[in-house]
């Protein structure tokens, strides 16, 4: 039996049997007797201690046979939380096979990415989550297929493709497989009062999942603050951008609601749902484990008040991780209203224009190779960031700097630093924000070093980083709470 590696037996038990939603993506419940999965949080009778058998994946419990319970829909589970909190072989291949890389390149684009062996990579999946990249890559493709085929009114031939299947007869075998019935069977079980289909064509209405609490405030007031006009807006209650996908673009509106993330996803390619789904998760923090953040946090008496005032804070991160460089480095010294109109600047003269019916987003945000291509004398800024700059995005147009979901943090800190300008404050906010290092920490930030003196911690890089030992690995998160201690609008859900 493949068990969950990071519970052991009775602990799963134990949430099995209270219904414990926290460990929901964590493991997954195969039930012997009655052959189908679940989450642990099902809200059916639980089985008998001794019927029960736990799969640290969907993949591995469907590859051993078993189907997804109709009542739980273990599928739509948060994603674990280790994937966004380690850097290792296979966190980072998980980010990928989530970015959709297996379907696009296959298992030797992701090992080529990684820098292992195909069999390297296929024996540590198999290892730690039971199921190889293949069989992972094909879990997340029946997800897809299910969403497709509940929220829209696609034929099923249309589905099958956008889903990632590379035929019809695969689709529909997958599909009956994995939750025992077929996709007109799924489309039928839809309840009437919510019929599929929108009068958008390629949007897509869609519910996102998160582990509670969570507090939108920072999250999403900070993405709001921070938008660069024509790529981001806050409208009518929620945060709206353009995307920038593999196969095309896309214009996504996400808005807090008490139980999810309601999420509006309008595609010029429908391949790019999943791609889509998973970049906004991650920009919005909605895979992380906010309880076990915020009990490792409470450990220190100084910061446990912020915690008890507001618990759940998230990280905001990012759904482009090379933009979120270039605009680290336009911010660099100058105030928030400042750096959004020096990237309102690129957008305008280098992005690529969209339309946006609905909005007022006007471009994609441009791409490295664009600015790399730019004269740096229209660049209104000192010399010394404007080579700062032209360094930047002409080592991210050429690959010698890469930073993506595969990175590795320790490397491409290291990348980061070696570059003209890039001091640690630059390095580490994009460490936390890009990359996703939950351990990232800004002890000379002027806004930390303001609330650490007025919360009694100390103030000064040193002995403020000597006191956040005590945070690993959790010190982005205490940045967070730190930063919430100000009246800047960063920190304040828009109204």
């Amino acid at each position: 039996m493949q068990t969950a590696t990071h519970l052991d037996r009775e602990h799963c038990v134990r949430a099995v049997q209270s219904k414990d939603a926290r460990f929901d993506g964590w493991f997954y419940t195969a039930v012997l007797t009655t052959g189908i999965y679940c989450r642990p949080s099902c809200p059916v009778v639980p089985p008998k201690s001794r019927n029960m058998t736990f799969y640290p994946s969907a993949a591995a419990c469907q590859q051993a046979g078993f189907r997804a319970c109709k009542r739980c829909r273990p599928d739509t589970s948060p994603g674990s939380p280790e994937w966004n909190q380690r850097a290792d072989l296979v966190a980072r291949a998980m980010r990928l096979i989530t970015d959709g890389v297996v379907d696009r390149e296959g298992v030797p684009g992701l090992a080529a990415r990684l820098g292992y062996s195909t069999r390297q990579v296929e024996r540590q999946l198999l290892a730690e989550l039971g199921a190889g990249p293949l069989a992972l890559a094909r879990a997340q493709r029946a997800q897809t297929a299910r969403l497709l085929i509940e929220t829209t009114a696609l034929p099923m031939a249309e589905i099958a493709f956008a889903a990632g299947f590379s035929s019809i007869r695969a689709f529909n075998d997958t599909v009956r497989e994995v939750f025992a019935l077929s996709p007109s069977e799924l489309r039928r079980r839809v309840p009437a009062g919510r019929a599929p289909g929108d009068s958008t064509p390629g949007t897509l209405s869609l519910r996102l999942p998160f582990r509670a609490p969570l507090n939108p405030g920072n999250l999403f007031g900070h993405l709001a603050a921070t938008a660069v006009p024509g790529v981001e807006e806050w409208r009518n209650g929620a945060y709206r951008r353009t995307l920038r996908l593999p196969y095309g673009h896309g214009i996504v509106a996400l808005g807090p609601r008490p139980d999810h993330i309601a999420c509006r996803l309008t595609l010029s390619d429908l391949r790019d749902l999943a791609v889509a789904i998973s970049r906004c998760r991650r920009m919005l923090d909605l895979d992380a484990d906010p309880v076990a953040v915020d009990d490792r946090l409470r450990t220190d008496p100084l910061l446990a008040p912020l915690v008890e005032k507001a618990p759940g804070r998230r990280v905001p991160r990012t759904v482009d991780e090379a933009e979120f460089a270039v605009r680290a480095v336009l911010g660099q010294q100058v105030s928030t209203a400042a750096a959004r109109t020096h990237a309102a600047r690129l957008v305008t003269a280098h992005g690529k224009p969209l339309d946006d019916p609905e909005g007022g987003l006007t471009h994609l945000f441009p791409s490295p190779g664009a600015l790399a291509a730019l004269d740096p004398e229209t660049l209104a800024m000192p010399r010394t960031r404007r080579t700062t700059f032209t360094t930047l995005v002409g080592q991210l147009a050429d690959g010698t700097l890469h930073l993506g979901v595969e990175s590795d943090w320790a490397e491409a800190r290291a990348r980061l630093l070696a570059l003209p300008g890039f001091g640690p404050w630059t390095v580490d906010v994009i460490a936390m924000r890009a990359l996703g290092d939950p351990d990232a920490f800004l002890p000379t930030d002027l806004g930390i070093r303001r609330a650490a003196g007025e919360l009694g911690l100390p103030s000064t890089p040193a002995a403020l980083t000597a006191r956040a030992e005590a945070w690993r690995p959790r010190r982005a998160y205490a940045v967070q709470y730190l930063w919430a201690t100000d009246s800047h609008p960063v920190n304040f859900l828009p109204v």
